[in-house]
């Protein structure tokens, strides 16, 4: 029973705080995203002019998969330590650059917060589809 009342306050919790989690994702896509994929996720960031494969349309990642957000895979491309590239060339590992961010994380410091700025910027682009 107490299982069940854990499990549940923890989905409250995380459902109130993914709009704050997506206002986070969004400074942090700006800061290491938009070079490439451009400041709303359209694609159109300043470095397409010399990227050698078109970058994709962040805004439309439902649209192409059946109106789902592929949440997982979206986290696991933006980590990029999975070997799963989003766009067929490698694109920066953010899950290193983020464990490295932190002067002493601790023992378990790096991996939650590399993991927490990752899915802050997976929220983010759940919000800004077109669907």
């Amino acid at each position: 029973m107490k299982l069940v009342s854990i499990t549940a306050l923890l989905i409250a919790i995380a459902g109130g705080a993914q709009a704050q989690d997506a206002d986070l994702g969004a400074d942090a896509f700006r800061t290491y995203c938009a070079a490439c994929h451009g400041m709303d996720g359209l694609g159109d960031g300043s470095m397409t002019e010399i990227m050698s494969v078109p970058v994709p349309d962040l805004t439309q990642l439902s649209a192409n998969n059946d109106g789902v957000f592929p949440m997982l895979e979206v986290i696991h491309i933006i980590d990029g330590r999975t070997g799963l590239r989003g766009h067929g060339t490698p694109m920066p590992l953010y899950g290193a650059l983020f464990d490295d961010e932190l002067d002493s994380p601790g023992p378990y410091g790096a991996p939650i917060y590399t993991r927490g700025k990752i899915l802050s910027i997976a929220y983010y682009l759940e919000a800004i589809q077109n669907q």
